[in-house]
């Protein structure tokens, strides 16, 4: 039995978990038999396990998921025309070790944001550093820092930091100069280094003019397109569908 002192000193290292190992396995009348390296390879393997579990837990909480209880297994594929195979893939988290973007494209309702953030969960069990943002939430953000010394410069390099950056509502209003070289520069900075996922509602074609047109839409397109996973998430709606069905 661990004495007070001692629980003092794990608990102010932060290992209150090897005081309820500890605990269990002192209750556990098996224990008796196991050996010293046993019991201890058990109390590392749960301590570990523990410290896993509240890493990604804070990963999670820290991506400000729209849907943080969207989970891959999930997903409904049935007359959405999804290419389930292609989320599977993406679920391993093999396109954010590559630099690769996905595209999610489909119609409003059509689950573009739950996918994403399914997705983006996912790559946070990787122990992947992952942000979701709605482009709105944004660009607002760009406004604010405007009035701060070098506030532009810090808002570049928090996005640009992360593993996985999910970009919803993309290109759902128009944007201004000012926002479109914002944008070109946080695009280029995070071209070939990390991933990102971009939902949206506007097929390829209609990128450009949404864009603001110009060299710069030319170039965001490119550092986005040419090694991006594009996925259609079809016309099912499916908020009508999950109310229909209470779901």
């Amino acid at each position: 039995m661990i004495n007070d002192e001692t629980r003092r000193k794990l608990r102010e290292m932060n290992l209150g978990e090897v005081i309820t190992i500890l605990e269990l396995q002192q209750r556990d009348s098996d224990c008796v038999a196991w050996s010293f390296d046993e019991r201890f390879q058990r109390v590392i393997d749960y301590l570990y396990q523990e410290k896993y579990n509240s890493k990604i837990q804070r990963l999670i909480k820290l991506s400000k998921f729209r849907l943080p209880k969207a989970e891959v297994h999930d997903i409904y594929y049935h007359e959405r025309g999804i290419d389930r195979d292609a989320i599977l893939q993406l679920s391993t988290g093999q396109f954010v070790h590559s630099n690769t973007n996905v595209i999610f494209q489909g119609f409003t309702g059509s689950g573009k944001t739950f996918l994403a953030c399914a997705i983006g969960k996912q790559a946070c069990k990787q122990q992947i550093r992952t942000r979701y943002i709605r482009l709105p939430d944004l660009l607002v953000a760009l406004d604010e820092e405007a009035l701060v010394p070098k506030g532009r410069s810090k808002l570049l390099k928090k996005y640009c930091n992360y593993g996985l950056l999910i970009i919803d509502e993309w290109l759902l209003e128009d944007i201004s100069d000012d926002e479109q070289h914002f944008l070109f520069e946080l695009i280029e900075r995070r071209h070939d280094c990390t991933s990102t996922i971009f939902c949206t509602q506007y097929r390829k074609e209609d990128w450009h003019s949404r864009l603001g047109g110009g060299v710069h839409a030319d170039a965001i397109m490119d550092r986005i397109v040419h090694n991006a996973i594009w996925i259609e998430t079809g016309r099912m709606n499916m908020r009508e569908y999950c109310v229909k069905n209470k779901l």
